[in-house]
């Protein structure tokens, strides 16, 4: 396609997939559930670390992660004894167990100890307000696995940048925290990051379209893909270029394009 014929053809995806429709069979219904910023923040993290698989069982564990709660996660990681992490006990959902679990819930509560918002753990000091995302999250593993003796099996759990991944997972909450438009799906509750700083969740779905649309040339999926396919997005729309997953992941998973 020509670029504007592009263009043309994803802002009509866009509009098509970025409502509220959208919600109810992805895992962002998750945090849709809440209203607290930081049950929303908790939330949408598991439901995007979870996010391996059909979107219907994700939802599912996520429920019944959060069940385990009593639906509160950040009073629970702020206020549980040993007897209320007992209930997080045999939590199962591929790779990720109870191990990981407790590791989660102890990082969050260190964090929130000394904050008020998830987002002040991806923010790089000497970069200002303004960081560049792929020092942000390498950032974030590094401080996300700073407690003494966290599990050691718990790190794929994480990725970042160094380790070459397309940060799948991150990107996808950090889409949902940080872009803000009057759609309702996105939260947009997060003011440091930057809409415009994004990096496309480059899923299988994402991935397969894009090529076939000829804006991935890398012939490997890693996180130069992922660069590489948001740099396309942002002469799209350099303000809001993670918009256009809402039109390549509808195409691949609603349309089968």
């Amino acid at each position: 396609m020509e670029f504007l014929e592009l263009k043309n053809f994803l802002d009509v995806k866009v509009e098509q997939y970025n409502k509220p429709s959208f919600i109810k069979n992805d895992p962002i219904c998750i945090p849709h559930q809440f209203f607290l910023k930081q049950d929303i923040e908790i939330a949408a993290f598991f439901a995007a670390i979870l996010a391996w698989g059909q979107r219907k069982t994700i939802i599912n564990k996520c429920n019944e992660l959060f069940n385990r709660m009593d639906n509160a996660p950040y009073d629970f990681i702020l206020n549980h004894d040993s007897e209320d992490l007992k209930r997080l006990l045999g939590f199962k959902h591929r790779t990720f167990n109870d191990t990981d679990l407790l590791y989660f819930i102890a990082f969050f509560n260190h964090h929130y100890q000394q904050s008020d918002t998830l987002e002040s753990a991806f923010l790089v000091p000497e970069l200002g307000d303004r960081p560049r995302i792929e020092r942000s999250l390498n950032h974030f593993r590094t401080y996300f696995f700073s407690l003494p003796d966290f599990p050691g099996r718990t790190i794929k759990h994480v990725s970042s940048p160094t380790q070459k991944s397309t940060c799948k997972r991150l990107n996808m909450f950090l889409r949902w925290m940080v872009r803000k438009d009057n759609r309702g799906v996105d939260f947009g509750i997060w003011s440091h990051l930057k809409p415009a700083q994004l990096i496309c969740p480059c899923d299988v779905h994402v991935d397969r379209v894009a090529r076939k649309l000829g804006m991935i040339q890398r012939k490997q999926t890693d996180w130069l893909t992922a660069v590489e396919l948001s740099g396309q997005l942002s002469l799209l729309d350099p303000d809001d270029p993670v918009k256009y997953d809402f039109a390549l992941f509808g195409l691949g998973i609603e349309e089968k394009f």
